[in-house]
Formats: structure tokens, sequence, C-alpha cells
């Protein structure tokens, strides 16, 4: 509760001693009008109140902090680096000098830049290693201190030691060239970066056309031999018909009798003649070889019927058997002659 009555009043306390500070103009904001002003003052008083805050709770009179364009935060104690609260203060850009030093800043804002018309900036006594590229925009500083931080060799060099006013002044000059030869070659290595991707791209996209002729290309090579290969489909098809219909024409040619009129019926009498014939006579064959064999072995052999069967089988037999006997005997007599 103490706590929270002290920040309220201290609220008040800056409140007031703004108000006091805009009524003797010592505030001259960019851009002109009320409505502009209101604005940077509300960025100030919070801005200040955040950093205040950061210094432990001390009990800090910031009307002993701010005097015109001149700001001072020496000797804050600020135990972390406030760089979103330091932030608010890079839209000031009427701030001619600022004293941040003997605290244990870090780094400074990457739009510490917008000073644009900052003259003197002590940094004594911090923790920075480095200054933000936007650094080198500070072409109106005239002195800076960085002595007692743990700069990185280059810079450390080009910063000197800074124990009289010449060599702080000497000190704002090389460090501000030096700033601007490193933006220089990050502005070169990001156009190196811009030209290669230009180049890139410009590579991929001859690729990509390249690409695309040769789908082009091969897609029309297929169409193509798609096209002959149906065309071939088609010439075969047409000359199997060709060939079907001309072997047709051909037989037709070769017999046309036989296409245009029926076949005649004697022939077909005389072969139905025939056969019943031939049927008969192997009948009448089957017949007597049967009457034969039962005139032969079963007891009917004794009837006249079969006695006269008998009889001429016996005389077909000796016929057959004397033929044959003739043809023995002449058959000799043929071969001596």
């Amino acid at each position: 509760m103490l706590d929270e009555a002290k920040r309220r009043s201290e609220r008040r306390r800056v409140r007031k001693w703004l108000a006091r500070a805009g009524e003797r103009q010592q505030f001259r904001w960019r851009g002109g009008g009320e409505e502009h002003k209101d604005i940077h003052q509300a960025r100030w008083e919070t801005a200040l109140l955040k950093i205040m805050a950061k210094s432990g709770g001390k009990g800090v009179n910031l009307k002993d902090k701010l005097e015109g364009n001149e700001l001072d935060l020496s000797l804050c104690d600020l135990n972390e680096v406030p760089v979103k609260e330091l932030s608010e203060f890079c839209s000031l850009t009427h701030l001619v000098k600022l004293d941040l030093s003997k605290n244990q800043l870090q780094q400074l804002p990457s739009d510490f830049g917008r000073l644009v018309n900052l003259q003197h900036l002590d940094l004594l006594n911090n923790r920075l290693v480095t200054l933000p590229v936007s650094f080198a925009q500070l072409k109106n500083l005239k002195w800076l201190d960085l002595k007692d931080n743990p700069l990185e060799a280059a810079l450390a060099k080009v910063a000197g030691d800074c124990l009289d006013e010449k060599q702080c002044k000497q000190a704002a000059t090389r460090v501000l060239q030096h700033m601007r030869a490193i933006q220089s070659e990050l502005d070169r290595e990001k156009e190196r970066k811009l030209q290669l991707e230009r180049e890139l791209e410009k590579k991929r996209e001859a690729e990509q056309r390249v690409r695309e002729a040769q789908e082009r290309e091969l897609r029309k090579r297929e169409k193509a031999e798609e096209k002959e290969r149906r065309r071939r489909e088609y010439d075969a098809m047409r000359a199997v018909k060709q060939e079907m219909a001309k072997q047709s024409r051909k037989e037709k040619d070769e017999n046309p009798k036989a296409s245009l009129s029926h076949p005649s019926h004697p022939p077909q009498h005389k072969r139905s003649w025939s056969r019943v014939l031939l049927k008969m006579l192997l009948f009448l064959l089957l017949g007597a070889l049967s009457t034969l064999a039962v005139c032969k072995v079963t007891e009917l052999q004794h009837q006249p019927v079969c006695v006269r069967v008998n009889m001429l089988y016996e005389e077909a037999l000796s016929l057959l058997q004397s033929r044959e006997i003739l043809r023995n005997v002449l058959q000799p007599n043929t071969q001596q002659s």
C-alpha cells in the first residue's frame, strides 16, 4: 500500500512538473500543435516513470533529471536494461543532451539514431559491447564518452579514452565515421544479398521456364505419338477390312453359280439309292451267314431247308477250292514262261 501510494504521488509530481515545463515552453515538439505536444508529453511521463521504476524504487526527483532539451539519467542504478522504455525517447527528436552514464546498460534501442538533434551523449561506465547501426544517423553528435564499457576491439580503438573535452569530441567524430562505415558495409552486404536473391530468382524463373518448355514439348511429342499410333491402328483396321472385302469378292467371282443357285436334286437321289442298295446287300449277307451258322451248329441242320443250305455251302466251297487249285497250277507256268 505504501509503495503504491508513493508511486501515485510520484506520478502526480511528474505531471505537475511537466505541466509547468510546458507552460515555460521548454518543450518544442516537432510537428507543432497542442495535440501533438500532449501525445509526446504523455510519452515522456510514461517512459520516465518506467525507467525510474527500474532504479529500485528510489525516490528520484524527476525535476532534476530533465532540463529543457537535456535529460540526465546517470547514477539511476538501473538493474536491467530498459530497452523498451528507452525506445520511447527515440521519438523525442528535440533532445540535445543525454546522460546515461554509470548504469548497467547492455544495449541501446535499435532506433536510437532517431535522436537526430543529439549533440552530447554520455555513456560512461555501462556494460555496452556494441552500438546500434542506427547510431550512424546521429549527424549532429559533437561529444561522446564511452569509457569503462566492455566494447569490442574495433569500437574501443576508435572511441579512445575521452580524458578531456578534445578527446571526447574526437571520439564522437571517429565513432560516427566507424558506425557509418559499418552501416555502409551492412548496406552493401544487404545489397549483395538482394542482388544475389534477384539473381537466384531470375535463375529459378529461367529454370522454371525451361522446365515448362520441356513439359510442353513432352506433351506435344506424346500427343503426336498418340495420334500416330491411332492412325496406324486405323490404317491396319482399314487394310484388314479391305482384304476381307477383296477375299469375299474373289470367292463370289470363282463360284458365282454355287452362291446364286440351289444344288441339283438328282445327285442327292442317286446317293440315297446307293446307300439303300448297300444296306440291302449287307442285310442279305448277314442273313445268309446267320442261316448258315444256324444250319451248321444247331439241331436244325437235318431239316430240309438246312440240308439244302448246307449243300449250297459245300458246293460253293468246292468251287472256290477248285479255283484256288487252278490258280496255283497256272501261276508256276506263267512264271516259267
